[in-house]
């Protein structure tokens, strides 16, 4: 009997967090759509609680035969509770919505799956509001859409709670001020808009891919919501455009090699050593399918040529046609929009194309001194041609790294030198 009780609550600790985690943003999603934007409190108030009754019923009663559905029930009586509660503000929410109900009648709180799209849908759209800076959006995407908590934001951003928790605060202050409505967005919001929200998805899913926080769960939970998002606006008529099909391929395949790129004890395995076979195929031809799809426009973005790029990644085969395919997309994406990180990878590519001494005169050029991957990129390029100088890097990048992660792989290599130099 008491193992019986142990096992389930075991069950109950591994199945509360991953139901917070996917349940938790879809509940206050659908009530602030309901409510309103300057009524989060409220809604988090209300699905918080939820999950404590959740907590609480569950250790003495068991798991329900259904969680998902238990939740949905009690998140609605706790509202409807609450706004019998709050009659005046039950009296300007029907105002609000312009319904005409019957005394006693009760507002609908709908949890369809439909509903909680459309409110997720008009969430994001209204996170993204200009009038909120970039980190803001993403700290509050994160939290509202995504439902991971200010700690675990925090510990991804390395940070500590106090400033990610002033980022959310301020993001919520600026949508009650510009009195931002949570709706569904017009043509004219998701034109102006849609670049920016997808910018915000772009950034979240590079948190979780390149994140230099040491919670593996954390990041791949990052990477699988920015891909849901991205997917539920495939999934919209009005924002199913070539772009977002690119960005959707460009996750896909990246997210393909996540598990290829960390060892057992979680340190990194670069792309050289990766093995193959743990590459996911399903991913690999999903992210061929919408980039296909993305195809469909003579309107080239970053999005298209970094999911181009990351297509040649899944080809392991060091084939001359790759790495000049790669080398060539590089040329195109530094003309569309440059940046100093894609210059810099052009460079692993442009070594494997005209040799390394070449990608080291191009890379030096870039005079990235305080960047990790400057160094370790010129480690790597250094060996064998100047090993003094592959070590001097590698201790630099040592010094620059913030994660045990990234230390440990700089003291690995910095290790297999000092080893080549005295054999």
């Amino acid at each position: 009997m008491q193992e019986g009780i142990f096992i389930c609550c075991m069950e109950e600790r591994e199945l509360l967090p991953h139901l917070f985690r996917t349940e938790y943003q879809k509940i206050v999603s659908v009530l602030c759509y309901l409510f309103g934007i300057e009524h989060i409190a409220v809604a988090e108030d209300i699905v918080s609680d939820t999950f404590l009754a959740a907590t609480e019923s569950w250790s003495a009663r068991g798991i329900p035969d259904n969680p998902t559905a238990w939740l949905y029930t009690v998140a609605k009586n706790k509202t409807k509770n609450w706004l019998k509660r709050n009659t005046f503000f039950q009296q300007k929410l029907m105002v609000d919505l312009q319904h005409n109900m019957q005394e006693g009648e009760e507002i609908e709180i709908d949890l369809s799956e439909q509903n909680i799209t459309d409110s997720q849908l008009a969430m994001i759209f209204a996170v993204c509001h200009p009038s909120i800076p970039t980190e803001s959006q993403i700290a509050l995407a994160l939290n509202l859409l995504c439902g991971f908590g200010v700690q675990e934001i925090a510990d991804a951003y390395l940070t500590n709670k106090e400033v990610i928790y002033k980022r959310i605060s301020r993001a919520k202050e600026k949508l009650k001020e510009a009195d931002i409505k949570i709706q569904q967005p017009t043509l004219t919001e998701i034109n102006d808009r849609l670049e920016t929200v997808l910018k915000t998805l772009y950034l979240l899913f590079s948190e979780g891919y390149y994140s230099t926080s040491s919670n593996t769960v954390l990041r791949k939970d990052l990477c699988v919501e920015a891909m849901r998002l991205n997917y539920m606006l495939v999934e919209y008529p009005h924002t199913n455009k070539p772009i977002v099909k690119a960005l959707l391929a460009l996750m896909c395949f990246h997210a393909s090699r996540f598990d290829a790129r960390l060892n057992d004890t979680g340190g990194v395995i670069l792309y050289d050593d990766q093995d193959a076979t743990r590459w996911n195929r399903e991913l690999i031809e999903r992210g061929q399918y919408f980039l296909n799809e993305a195809a469909a426009t003579p309107t080239v973005t970053k999005y298209h040529l970094e999911a181009a790029i990351a297509y040649w990644h899944t080809h392991k085969a060091d084939s001359g046609e790759k790495w000049e395919n790669i080398l060539d997309l590089y040329n195109h994406l530094l003309v569309l929009e440059y940046s100093p990180i894609a210059a810099l990878n052009r460079t692993f590519a442009l070594a494997k194309v005209k040799g390394k001494q070449q990608a080291i005169t191009e890379a030096e050029k870039l005079r990235l001194t305080d960047n990790y991957f400057y160094h370790s990129l010129l480690g790597n390029l250094y060996t064998d041609i100047d090993d003094d100088q592959a070590l001097q890097h590698y201790q630099t990048a040592l010094q620059l790294a913030h994660s045990p992660t990234d230390k440990a792989l700089m003291e690995k290599n910095i290790d297999q030198l000092n080893q080549q130099r005295n054999n």
